[in-house]
């Protein structure tokens, strides 16, 4: 993982999931969607439990002191973190979180391989579905691409929808060989805005990824 370096902006649209850390009175890790900002004021989040207003009532209080992560998708995929104070928690007309702007926000790059951003066409499957019968498949696109891995995207208007974590194939369709089919595995899946976005590791030494990025004129 690469040295933490310091950003001054916060930058995240609506709906994000984030992720809240609480030491006082009690440790406790929270997820809530953000509802927007006011930059230099505040952040204003979705309380995790609005119809249960006893949950986390004895730490999601004015002045408390949270840590605020979240990730970034892209070329590294990033961590970002900073810490900030409760401001206010409102009950009417929706029960939401606002929390101090942050001076300071600090963020990581998670991956130790560049990633490339693409548009492939391409279809997952998993791999004990490559048999004889018809299965469902995936299909979507390559949204960026290393020696090691990618990113996958399908539409979905489902939030709830998941790529468990398994042994995949990886059908890319490219300009001059057709289609190849890269054997993989799921690491993660999230929901984004009526999108689902698949994180995915190419099995070592696969020499058709050689190939495709050659072909892209990706240096490896």
């Amino acid at each position: 993982m690469n040295i933490a370096r310091k950003s001054r902006f916060f930058d995240l649209t609506p709906g994000k999931i984030i992720d809240l850390q609480i030491d006082h009175p009690v440790k406790v890790r929270i997820k809530a969607a953000l509802v927007g900002y006011d930059v230099g004021n505040y952040i204003i989040l979705k309380h995790p439990a609005p119809m249960q207003m006893s949950n986390y009532s004895d730490v999601l209080v004015e002045g408390n002191v949270v840590v605020v992560r979240y990730l970034l998708e892209g070329q590294q995929g990033e961590c970002y973190a900073f810490k900030a104070s409760i401001r206010n928690i409102t009950k009417f007309p929706e029960k939401l979180i606002f929390l101090s702007y942050p001076q300071q926000i600090e963020n990581r790059q998670l991956r130790t391989h560049q990633r490339f951003i693409t548009h492939l066409p391409a279809t997952i499957f998993p791999k004990e579905e490559q048999s004889d019968k018809v299965t469902p498949q995936l299909k979507g696109i390559i949204s960026d691409i290393s020696s090691k891995g990618c990113g996958f995207v399908f539409k979905s208007n489902n939030s709830k929808l998941k790529v468990n974590q398994k042994e995949i194939f990886v059908t890319i369709r490219t300009a001059t060989d057709g289609d190849i089919t890269i054997p993989a595995r799921v690491c993660n899946s999230r929901f984004d805005d009526g999108k689902i976005n698949v994180g995915i590791q190419f099995n070592e030494d696969d020499e058709q990824i050689k190939v495709l990025l050659e072909q892209l004129f990706i240096e490896l």
